[in-house]
């Protein structure tokens, strides 16, 4: 069976804009962020430059011939001062500055990362949708992995990323939002260097805006994820993703990352903990909390069966597994976060995708 999602558009062959994107194009603009992401980041580019839109490209020191491929097609290039502490929300903070420098009165932003194509049709209906919608800020629509069946990995991603239409607490790396809204929430927290999108639709939200997802293919994206090792660490961003987001916003009512958080911590370090020390202890106690395990991954299973209507069922269960499994990862990226607070050590980005900051 295909590993496409089902229930959205086949991906597009090749990269296109709608026509009636030409009126949008003094009124919406676009932040790319990449480092060494090479045809990847000249897909991204060319599935924009054909809309005439505002197109700022930040690069974070790439060592090949990303800023000179950008500036040939004609888009403005941002290269980040690398001797700062780097993050992709800095990153895309600093094209949005020079981006409103270029266009003042500009009223979308596009945030795209360099790894994803733009879809046809795509900014022309998050465009539609926030003209008509005046409470929201902003809106995605679904990213889907070009290459799912490339590795399973891969595929993990493609099923991750479809996430329900409609009313959303967050977006992912990509999407289209107000300038207003995102000047009102002071942008992205540059020290946030995981899971900055989640944090600062928290911060719009709390502000008294919306965020939608859309049922529209909205950008292809190119994982490259192949080994066991990128997945780990991918996974392991995610739980430092949810740490610093409970540290940051935790005490406020919504509770921000909190549930995420110690689900983590239970499942992915207290109970291994006791696992392994019930083994040299008593045989048991250490079947019993073995088995925990298993009641949780019928669980997950019986719910992700539910959702993923369409998909093999031994996708489903694979991509299942990878999520009791994943809470290993993720407690060591939580625990990693707490221990930086600790020991006021430098946020840095934990990278999974070889020397491209931006893969989410």
């Amino acid at each position: 069976m295909s590993l496409v999602s089902p229930g959205f558009p086949k991906p597009i062959s090749k990269s296109g804009i709608d026509n009636n994107m030409q009126e949008n194009t003094s009124r919406v603009g676009v932040v790319v962020i990449g480092r060494n992401e090479g045809e990847r980041l000249k897909r991204c580019l060319l599935s924009l430059s054909n809309a005439e839109l505002t197109i700022v490209y930040v690069d974070s020191n790439s060592t090949d011939d990303s800023v000179a491929m950008a500036q040939s097609l004609g888009v403005e290039v941002v290269s980040l001062d690398m001797s700062i502490p780097f993050s992709a929300a800095r990153a895309r903070n600093e094209g949005f500055a020079k981006l409103i420098s270029l266009l003042p009165d500009l009223d979308y932003v596009q945030f795209v990362d360099g790894d994803c194509e733009v879809c046809e049709g795509w900014i022309d209906t998050a465009t539609k949708k926030l003209d008509e919608s005046p409470r929201i800020a902003a809106v995605c629509g679904r990213r889907q992995e070009r290459y799912p069946e490339a590795s399973m990995y891969n595929a993990w991603c493609d099923l991750e990323w479809d996430t329900p239409v409609g009313t959303a607490k967050s977006t992912g790396g990509d999407f289209l939002c107000r300038t207003k809204a995102f000047s009102d929430a002071g942008g992205f927290n540059p020290s946030v260097v995981a899971g900055e999108e989640p944090e600062l639709c928290y911060r719009i939200r709390q502000l008294g805006w919306e965020v939608q997802r859309l049922n529209h293919l909205m950008t292809l994206h190119d994982a490259n994820m192949t080994t066991f090792n990128q997945w780990w660490r991918r996974t392991e961003r995610c739980g430092h993703a949810y740490a610093q987001g409970a540290f940051l916003h935790g005490g406020e009512p919504e509770r921000f990352n909190v549930k995420r958080c110690l689900s983590t911590l239970v499942w992915g370090a207290i109970l291994p903990v006791f696992i392994v020390f019930s083994s040299l202890v008593i045989s048991i106690f250490f079947s019993v909390l073995s088995l925990l395990y298993i009641l949780l991954f019928f669980k997950v299973f019986r719910s992700e069966r539910q959702r993923r209507v369409g998909y093999g069922i031994s996708l489903i269960r694979s991509y299942s597994a990878s999520i009791v499994v994943g809470k290993v990862p993720e407690a060591l990226g939580g625990l990693r976060f707490f221990w930086r607070k600790l020991t006021k050590k430098e946020m840095t980005i934990l990278e999974y995708k070889g020397a491209s900051p931006t893969g989410s």
